[in-house]
């Protein structure tokens, strides 16, 4: 089973996200802001991470920066999500260091593809 750490403010989407992904056998940790994201990565070391950019404290953005810079957390995949879809938003995101994109409001079949490009096979 995965470990995914979930970082989302909006307490109506984590719910949401986080009970779609448990009914596909997903482990899920939770992190509110991007100082948590931060420090939950490095605690734990999900399997993969679905970053929020819009965050309270530290953006998503910002904390994808500090993980993808400690060599503890360098490899953990990330999953940038965001409301924003307009042009130049998926290349800020790749640039800060996620691995992929996707764009809400999050469409099931989509975001599963896209995590299953990360994650081991078992």
């Amino acid at each position: 089973m995965s470990l995914i750490l979930l970082v989302e403010d909006n307490e109506m989407n984590r719910d949401m996200l986080s009970r779609r992904l448990k009914r596909k056998g997903f482990e899920l940790i939770y992190a509110g802001d991007g100082v948590e994201a931060v420090e939950s990565a490095k605690q734990n070391l999900p399997s993969l991470i679905l970053m929020d950019v819009s965050l309270p404290e530290m953006d998503g953005l910002e904390a994808t920066k500090l993980i993808k810079r400690d060599p503890a957390t360098e490899n953990i995949p990330i999953i940038a999500l965001t409301a924003h879809a307009m042009e130049g938003d998926r290349e800020r995101c790749l640039a800060a260091g996620c691995n992929d994109y996707d764009t809400k409001p999050i469409e099931l079949s989509r975001l599963l593809d896209k995590m299953k490009t990360f994650l081991p096979t078992s």
